[in-house]
Formats: C-alpha cells, sequence, structure tokens
C-alpha cells in the first residue's frame, strides 16, 4: 500500500511538471510577439548601461527599473525565454551617449508594439497592461535623461 502511494504521488508529480511545461510552451507559441518585446527590451537596457557598470544617471536608473519591471510583468504572464537580463544583441560601440539613448527609445517602441498585440486571456490582460505602463514609464525617463 505505501509503495502504491509513493508511486502515485510520484505519477501526480510528474503529470503535474509536464501540464506546467507544456502550458508555458503553449503560452509563448500563442505570444510570440512577447519574445520580442523581451529581446527588445533587454537590448533597451543594455544601452542605457554603462560598460564599466558605473551608476547611471537618475533618469537612466529609473528607466532601466522600468524596463525590469516590464519584464517581470511578461514573465508573470508565463512568457520567459529562460535569458538573463544581459544576453542582448551586441551594443554599437560607435553610439555616443545620445544615440544610445535614442536607440533605446527605439527599442522601448518596439516591445510597447510587441506587448499591446490583442490578448484575449483576462488574467494576462492585467499582466499586459502593467507591462505597457512599465515600458511607458521607462520611455519618460528615457526622454527625459536625453532632454534633460
Amino acid at each position: 500500500m505505501k509503495s502504491a502511494f509513493q508511486l502515485f504521488s510520484l505519477v501526480f508529480a510528474l503529470t503535474t511538471v509536464v501540464l506546467l511545461g507544456s502550458l508555458s510552451g503553449f503560452a509563448q507559441v500563442r505570444h510570440p510577439a512577447y519574445l520580442h518585446a523581451l529581446s527588445d527590451l533587454r537590448a533597451a537596457r543594455a544601452h542605457l548601461e554603462h560598460a564599466d557598470r558605473s551608476p547611471l544617471g537618475p533618469q537612466s536608473a529609473r528607466a532601466v527599473h522600468e524596463i525590469d519591471e516590464a519584464i517581470r510583468e511578461i514573465k508573470k504572464a508565463g512568457i520567459d525565454d529562460g535569458k538573463d537580463l544581459n544576453n542582448h544583441p551586441p551594443i554599437d560601440v560607435r553610439l555616443d551617449w545620445a544615440g544610445r539613448r535614442h536607440r533605446a527609445l527605439e527599442l522601448l517602441d518596439k516591445a510597447r508594439s510587441d506587448v499591446a498585440q490583442e490578448e484575449d486571456n483576462r488574467f494576462a490582460q492585467g499582466l499586459q497592461q502593467r507591462a505597457l505602463g512599465h515600458i511607458d514609464k521607462a520611455h519618460h525617463h528615457v526622454e527625459e535623461a536625453i532632454h534633460g
């Protein structure tokens, strides 16, 4: 009887893991735009950071924080590409800081466009709206950094 319960527990645990894994994969297949948004958000973040990891100006730091929050919201929706924040395309080192900030704005606009696509899942709609709010705030902070 004890071994039957252990076998049942093992089968239940494996079934749960498989179901959760397939739901995550399903979410990623249904929302490839969110995967693009994650890549764009990580790249925008990289454009705002200093290569030597020195402290950022206040507006850039706020923008990076909002980008991180947007990434967290997208991942809460079950869209996770498993990549680290520092996994992004190489930064064009020929760009000056103004150019990097402008590139970050372009990437934030692309991410916003991807995340804003129609969402029919009520749970994901709330996460989507929060992610869009963070992207908009990041965009605003970058604009302030450019003009400040």
